[in-house]
């Protein structure tokens, strides 16, 4: 392949690196675009693996923004929630994928430091040689071991709990979404889990809570109360989102927000808004996500 076909053929891939390391469709794009100027300039005749070392080149952009992603979340008015992709159907049934890019998993990758997501990025989901990552993050490899273990423990700590059946996990988002577009309290207490989390990204542009909202009373009410159904004319479309079940809201037929789903043992334990403007413009056209494995 030249090296145009060998970009276009991997691109799927190195986006959903990017993406999954900083939580940013936005800054995936310009991470593949930083990419492709290095790319460019390479010497192909020194190169023995093309996606091997795009996916290098791709980590190293990402790392770098990243850090500058998280002086940027500083200043963030309220919660901060990933940007929210609409994707195909297909998505969900790559269990692995699914849950590596759902809405629940970055926020737990949110907790870890950049060289860490970095490396449980690359190892944990795309298998890639400890040998490899050591040269994608600038360590040794007997380092790159260590900051993997680490990863994983803090991972562990966070990460969603089984989700039960798959006939439980309909049943439940049936409820949910009746419960929801009907508002009625009773119906949402029965499918939220006691300890559900909801939380809601504005942007400090549109209204959204400013701290999450922990518990099922709590979160019943605030879903009872639909602020989808208040004043314009709304409407709220069922959608895959990140891989997972969400909703897409609609105010005048404008994209007003979208409201992810996480469902654990047939129960609703995660409930995450994004209203923030600059994080809706991928939620209407389906965005390619690939585990496709970049060695061997």
């Amino acid at each position: 392949m030249d090296r145009t076909e060998t970009f276009v053929v991997h691109r799927n891939l190195l986006f959903t690196v990017a993406y999954e390391m900083l939580g940013s469709a936005a800054d995936a794009e310009d991470v593949l675009q930083e990419t492709w100027l290095r790319w460019a300039g390479v010497d192909l005749a020194t190169v023995r693996d093309g996606r091997a070392f795009l996916v290098r080149i791709t980590t190293r952009q990402a790392l770098k923004r990243l850090r500058t992603l998280g002086r940027r979340k500083e200043s963030y008015v309220g919660p901060w929630l990933p940007e929210p992709l609409l994707t195909a159907p297909d998505v969900a049934e790559d269990v692995e994928l699914a849950a590596s890019v759902s809405m629940a998993m970055l926020l737990v990758l949110e907790t870890l430091a950049p060289t860490e997501r970095a490396v449980f990025v690359l190892r944990e989901v795309f298998a890639v040689d400890y040998d490899e990552i050591a040269e994608a993050v600038e360590k040794t490899p007997a380092a790159v071991r260590q900051i993997a273990h680490r990863a994983r423990l803090r991972v562990a700590e966070r990460k969603p709990r089984g989700t039960g059946s798959p006939d439980q996990h309909r049943a439940a988002l049936k409820a949910f979404q009746t419960a929801v577009e009907t508002g009625d309290l009773q119906s949402l207490l029965d499918i939220l889990a006691p300890d559900v989390v909801a939380l809601s990204d504005g942007g400090g542009v549109k209204h959204a809570l400013l701290r999450p909202v922990v518990g099922a009373d709590s979160v019943a009410r605030l879903l009872a109360t639909g602020w989808w159904r208040r004043g314009a004319r709304r409407s709220v479309e069922w959608v895959q989102i990140n891989g997972g079940p969400g909703l897409l809201i609609r105010v005048e037929g404008e994209v007003d927000g979208v409201l992810a789903v996480r469902v654990e043992d047939g129960l609703v334990t995660g409930a995450y808004h994004v209203r923030n403007p600059e994080k809706l413009s991928r939620v209407e056209r389906e965005i390619a996500v690939s585990r496709s494995r970049p060695w061997g």
